[in-house]
């Protein structure tokens, strides 16, 4: 597995989380769908990811989209 694909497996985790637990739970979890969305978004034009950052440090390798 490379960067790219962790990124996307974590943020769609993110958003399946948040959304069962804003049923489940309160409807506040919502906002963790947001965050997750809003994220996805700003990478999306500025190629800056934290979670792909911290997907190398754990030694995988990179993909195209966060080199």
């Amino acid at each position: 597995m490379n960067v790219d694909k962790a990124v996307l497996a974590f943020a769609g985790f993110v958003v399946l989380l948040g959304l069962a637990l804003g049923y489940y739970v309160n409807a506040y979890w919502y906002l963790l769908t947001a965050f997750a969305g809003v994220n996805m978004l700003q990478a999306s034009f500025t190629g800056f990811c934290p979670a792909a950052m911290v997907f190398r440090k754990l030694g995988l390798r990179g993909g195209c989209a966060f080199n």
